[in-house]
This record gives C-alpha cells, sequence and structure tokens, in this order.
C-alpha cells in the first residue's frame, strides 16, 4: 500500500508499532551497512594474513633447511672432534716414547763422557811417548832414503825451544819443536809427518830461521818426512828449499774440487 507524504507522516506520527517498524527498518539498514564494511576489511584482512602465511612458510622451509645443514656441521664437528681426540691421544704416545728415548740418549750420552774422560786421561798419559815413538817409526821406514841422503838413523835428535821473550821468533812463550841432525859442522833439520798438507810446510818453514839463531849456524839441508803428503804442499816444498822423503803424493781437497768441476 502507498502513502502519500501527509498519510506517511500523519501515520508515523499516531501509530506506534508503525513508528517501531520504520525505526527497525532504518536500524537494519545500518547494521547491513556496517557488515559490508566490516566484511570488505575481513576480506583485506585475510588477503594480508595469507601473504603473512606464505612468508612464513617460506621461512619455515629455510630454517628447516639451515637446521638440517647444522646438524650435518655438528656431525662433521663431532668426526673432527674423534679425530682430534686420536691424534692427540697417538701425540702422547709419541712424547712418551720421545721422553723415553731422550732419557736413554742422556743415558749413553753421561756414558759417553765417562770414556771420552777415560780415554784424554789414556791418551793424556801415554801422548808424549807415542809421539816420540811414532816419529821413530817414521824415520825408520825411511831409514834407508836417510841414509842414502847422508843422515843415519841414530843421528837424528829431538829440539825444542821455549822463545820466551821473543828473541827468535819475534813471539814471546812461542814453542819451536823438530828434529835435527849435526853433523861433520852441517846441520839439517827434520819434520816428520804422517800426513802433511800445505800449513804444514809453511809452518816448518818459520821454524827454520829460528832454529838458526840459536844453533847459530845456517841449515844446510830441511826435509819434511811424511807417509803421505798433498800435491800442494809437495809443489811448495819445493818452492821453498825443502826436499820431501815421502811414500805417497796425494791429490788435495782443492786439487779434487777442481777436477770436478
Amino acid at each position: 500500500m502507498a502513502f502519500s507524504e501527509e498519510e506517511f507522516l500523519e501515520k508515523l506520527e499516531k501509530d506506534r508499532k508503525f513508528r517501531l517498524a520504520i525505526a527497525g527498518l532504518i536500524g537494519y539498514k545500518e547494521i547491513l551497512t556496517k557488515l559490508r564494511k566490516y566484511d570488505k576489511e575481513l576480506m583485506l584482512l585475510l588477503t594480508e594474513l595469507r601473504k603473512q602465511n606464505k612468508i612464513l612458510e617460506e621461512h619455515t622451509k629455510k630454517l628447516d633447511e639451515h637446521t638440517r645443514i647444522l646438524q650435518e656441521h655438528t656431525e662433521i664437528l663431532k668426526g673432527y672432534a674423534m679425530r682430534f681426540d686420536e691424534h692427540t691421544r697417538i701425540l702422547q704416545e709419541h712424547t712418551e716414547i720421545l721422553e723415553e728415548h731422550t732419557k736413554r740418549f742422556d743415558q749413553l750420552n753421561e756414558r759417553i763422557s765417562l770414556l771420552e774422560k777415560k780415554v784424554e786421561v789414556t791418551i793424556g798419559s801415554v801422548g808424549k811417548r807415542w809421539g816420540h815413538d811414532f816419529e821413530k817409526t817414521v824415520l825408520e821406514i825411511f831409514k834407508k832414503i836417510l841414509e842414502e841422503r847422508g843422515i843415519g838413523f841414530g843421528e837424528v835428535s829431538k829440539f825444542r825451544i821455549k822463545d820466551v821473550d821473543g828473541k827468535y821468533t819475534g813471539e814471546k812463550g812461542k814453542i819451536i819443536d823438530v828434529d835435527i841432525v849435526v853433523k861433520d859442522d852441517m846441520l839439517y833439520v827434520i819434520e816428520v809427518k804422517s800426513y802433511a798438507e800445505l800449513d804444514d810446510v809453511e809452518i816448518f818453514y818459520e821454524k827454520i830461521r829460528p832454529v838458526e839463531k840459536v844453533l847459530n849456524r845456517k841449515a844446510e839441508k830441511a826435509f819434511i818426512v811424511a807417509i803421505n803428503i798433498d800435491d800442494d804442499a809437495y809443489e811448495r816444498a819445493k818452492e821453498l828449499g825443502i826436499e820431501v822423503i815421502t811414500s805417497n803424493i796425494i791429490p788435495s781437497l782443492e786439487t779434487e774440487t777442481e777436477h770436478k768441476t
């Protein structure tokens, strides 16, 4: 039923039920409007929640992957720890063995030191005697050759002086030690060696002049009597006018090096 404006207003004024019905309709419309608004907001919220849920799922997957990698690394570290423990055990065993060897080495070193002391004492007690006997032995070996040079084996005597004030050598306290033969007013100076090197020749040559000064006579001849002499020493002796009596002339270390290069 349609109402005119005047009828609608009159009915609204006089009819209480009608007023309530109209008021209910008006309130329902507002509710629907609000519900639509809320529904729209709810859809936006759900859309945002779905996005956040997707991000959360991705983060969860990454976290799971990192957890898996962490577990793998933990297992690897456990393996390394086991190996480290094994290496530590082996190192300890080796350290114990080394300590035992060191202890034995120290004991052996003590024995060697004691033996060296005994040898030093023994050598010290016979050294002088041995040196004299050695020279006699070498001279005996070359006895025939020396006799051919006019030197009898029994004519060789030891000559030893200490130049206290440096009068003869220019060096205070220097000791001169050689063998000599004085025969028919002639002086022979002799150096006896098992093996003669270049330095031995130079040192022997420096002894000759002080001996001449002490004995106040010129050395007629100088001899180096050696079982072995290297070739450099042999050539130098010839240059200095020293006669060499030897069994072997052998190459010096310098000569062997030159030949190898």
